[in-house]
């Protein structure tokens, strides 16, 4: 791994193969199908993803459960300490991880520290609960008693996302070693640099061979995790269509299944809100990591009478955004992460603007200056006003640095209008009066609303969805429910009573 230190943009090579079991990276069989992998930033090719086929992805699931047979039988207490060790390894290796990160997703690198600190206070977090799984007794009459246990389910899988690479590793892996389980995490084809990363650290924690395995691959790979009869369960982070499929080959083998898809959420600005901070939650809401954030509140709604004082405030502060080397600590804004996507983001655009909606600033092709990033991804932060709720701009998730923003009158008329959606992700209000502020917060239809505040996630408390957005939770002590299962011990202490 030493090849990441300071590296800058432009300069990582990648020449490691990027699968990973039995507690080593593992070279492909067969390279047929490879795909280029882009830095984001340069445009240049970083390396090849080569997918599994069903050979690799029968060994890596053969390889996660004999782990599986070994670490379930250890206690809470020995399988936190290992977990607590690759916390700290995290830690130490913290920037050489992130520059990782930003070389294959484009996010800042400012940003990605974060993500990886995210990273291991989640591994932190779940070593933490790991020794206070515990069943129940129950007293039966007749001193005759029962109890339960709290069991693994097995082999998991973890599908990956492109946004947030190595922090969904982390969010999906810890939660299941915690509970006892082996996982097979198949990043996103288009970020396949970082999870390995993850394995290598578990494997130097002193984790088993072969309890937490990479697989690269897309549709196809993802296709035969799903399917396989070993696996006990699919974590799945991505797209509704995509969330959808996953479900339904979930379903053949009647397997758990926990989602975590896309959102279109609402951001609701009251006129008497703390002003200030209204317009830094709305930045902050839409512009991390390019905009690529499911939980995003991209549907600004703002109370009529502070609306120009709102657009005025937010243009300024949008269009100083310094977008560009996603390596340097200035940079606030990266690049998105693919050409196609960038393509996507700024149709969106235009057809916002045909729809009838006003660029207030943004949303054009990026060119920095410097001549290595000529061929990036960049696109300028947009705010989009005169936005009716019927446009494909305020319906549909961008996933780009696209603000559409939306007048509003009453609480009743907003309520009605940010639970007009199939999604429900997350959701957000400013206010300083506290009964608006927790009327809100009851009456929005999604897993997550933040009041007086926007995309903050400590690993303690649960995320997930409502709606098409999901189901199952990530983070907080209830995920544990979502990655273990329980057996119930019924004790009988005195004579069997028959009909017979």
């Amino acid at each position: 791994m030493s090849s990441f230190h300071n590296v800058s943009t432009g300069a990582l090579v990648v020449t490691e193969p990027l699968n990973f079991w039995g507690g080593a990276r593992v070279k492909p069989k067969d390279t047929k199908n490879s795909e280029p992998v882009y830095e984001p930033a340069t445009g240049r090719v970083l390396c090849d993803m080569i997918p599994c086929g069903e050979e690799e992805v029968d060994e890596a699931i053969k390889s996660a459960h004999s782990a599986y047979l070994k670490w379930s039988k250890l206690s809470g207490m020995e399988r936190a300490r290992i977990m607590l060790e690759a916390a700290r390894i995290i830690r130490e290796r913290r920037d050489e991880i992130a520059r990782a990160e930003v070389a294959n997703n484009g996010k800042s690198i400012t940003e990605a520290q974060v993500d990886i600190d995210v990273a291991w206070q989640c591994i932190e977090y779940y070593a933490g609960i790991a020794p206070t799984l515990s069943g129940q007794h129950i007293q039966l009459p007749g001193g005759s008693f029962a109890y339960t246990r709290r069991e693994p389910l097995g082999v998991c899988v973890g599908i990956g996302a492109w946004n947030y690479p190595f922090q969904i590793a982390a969010w999906k892996s810890a939660p299941a070693l915690a509970c006892g389980n082996a996982m097979v995490f198949k990043p996103s084809p288009m970020t396949p640099v970082t999870a390995v990363m993850l394995a290598e650290i578990y494997k130097e924690a002193g984790v088993p061979d072969g309890l937490f395995n990479v697989v690269q691959g897309g549709a196809e790979t993802g296709g035969l995790l799903c399917h396989h009869p070993m696996v006990a369960k699919v974590s799945f982070t991505g797209s509704v269509p995509t969330g959808k499929k996953v479900m339904e080959m979930a379903a053949k083998g009647v397997k758990q299944v926990t989602l975590e898809l896309g959102g279109k959420s609402p951001l609701i600005i009251f006129k008497d809100c703390e002003l200030e901070n209204a317009i830094k939650g709305a930045l902050m809401a839409n512009f991390l990591t390019q905009g690529e954030v499911c939980c995003n509140g991209t549907r600004v709604f703002v109370q009529r009478e502070i609306m120009p004082q709102f657009l005025e405030e937010v243009v300024k502060r949008t269009k100083v955004i310094s977008v560009g080397d996603p390596m340097c600590e200035e940079t606030r804004m990266g690049a998105l992460i693919s050409k196609p996507h960038m393509e996507k983001v700024l149709g969106f655009i235009k057809q916002a603007k045909e729809q009838g909606a006003k660029v207030l600033c943004g949303g054009e092709r990026f060119v920095p200056s410097d001549p290595k990033l000529k061929d990036g991804y960049f696109v300028s932060p947009c705010v989009l006003d005169n936005c009716r709720d019927d446009m494909t701009c305020v319906k549909e998730e961008i996933f780009g640095p696209v603000m559409s923003v939306l007048p509003f009158d009453t609480e009743d008329e907003v309520l009605q209008r940010a639970n007009n959606t199939t999604f429900g992700l997350a959701s957000g209000v400013f206010t300083r009066d506290i009964a608006r502020a927790h009327r809100v917060a009851e009456n929005l239809q999604a897993g997550t609303c933040y009041i007086n505040n926007y995309n903050v996630g400590p690993v303690e408390v649960p995320f997930g969805g409502y709606k098409m957005s999901g189901f199952g939770r990530e983070n907080g002590q209830v995920t544990i429910e979502y990655y273990s299962q329980l057996k119930t011990v019924v004790v009988e202490m005195g004579d069997v009573e028959s009909f017979f």
